[in-house]
């Protein structure tokens, strides 16, 4: 069964005056459904994020944010509904009226423009810092060591951690090595940035400069999926914010909004119990 028997094609993007179409946004879910075997995790998630938008996923363990986050990047593949990066269909092309799974090769090149962060660091043990951010460049984009190595110098600056270009990961503290891990995301000049709980295996006094390096990169206009326990974060970095629960969203509003003065009772019953 292709996606495409599941969800009609989207209608036209509407104008946004002049007679020029809207753009696209950079993410666009139509009732997305996974299973874990029995176990329906996603249960039709409809979700746009804009271009340079910066949205926070919230809601409780179990609730399908992470599952949604890996199913923007094809690590996890839709059982129902569609979504689309940049205009084009996750996992998929279309031929003619129907869609076609794409092969392992074109999947991997599709993802390398996505930045993904996970919880846990996933550094090479056994590269150095430098080693690490300069790899994935130098193999999937094929560029030269002295291009993708001045670009790894000038983003570990832009995480304050250029004296530790020659360090490997043992050497360094949590909060060092998830900021190498952002580095090297961005190494990959991604067209979207995904962070799942990024600081939630770190100690409490390395959460900040981890949350100051993605502050920053929001504000230089990137566009941003962020599944995250910081409320502060994200009522002060957040465009959006967004509440699952039980595999749905249930409530999706400015952040600030949601945050202080959430509509949905299972919002507020959530929010009273992480303040």
């Amino acid at each position: 069964m292709t996606v495409h028997d599941l969800v009609p094609d989207p209608a036209p993007a509407p104008a946004s005056g002049a007679g020029e179409p809207a753009p696209a946004p950079m993410v666009r879910a139509e009732a997305v459904r996974k299973s874990f075997g029995r176990l329906e995790v996603l249960k039709g998630v409809d979700l746009e994020v804009g271009r340079g938008e910066v949205v926070c996923l919230i809601g409780p363990s179990g609730s399908g944010k992470s599952t949604f986050l890996r199913c923007i990047n094809h690590l996890e593949r839709l059982d129902g509904g569609r979504l689309w990066v940049d205009g084009q269909v996750v996992g998929y092309e279309q031929r003619g009226t129907r869609l076609h799974e794409l092969g392992d090769k074109e999947i991997c090149r599709r993802r390398t423009e996505i930045g993904m962060v996970f919880q846990h660091f996933n550094l090479f043990p056994h590269m150095t810092v430098l080693e690490n951010l300069v790899e994935a460049p130098r193999r999937a984009l094929k560029e030269s060591r002295a291009v993708a190595t001045e670009r790894a110098e000038k983003l570990l600056r832009q995480v304050g951690l250029q004296d530790k270009s020659s360090a490997y990961p043992r050497h360094l503290s949590g909060g060092q090595q998830q900021r190498v891990a952002i580095a090297r995301a961005l190494c990959m000049q991604p067209k979207l940035m995904l962070f799942d709980e990024p600081t939630s295996a770190l100690d409490p006094e390395l959460v900040g400069d981890v949350l100051e390096v993605m502050r920053n990169l929001a504000g230089s206009g990137m566009t941003m999926v962020v599944v995250t326990h910081e409320m502060s974060f994200a009522r002060e970095v957040a465009d959006r914010v967004v509440f699952f629960d039980g595999g749905q969203v249930v409530e999706t509003g400015p952040a600030h909004q949601v945050i202080t003065d959430p509509q949905q009772e299972r919002t507020k019953t959530f929010l009273a119990a992480v303040r």
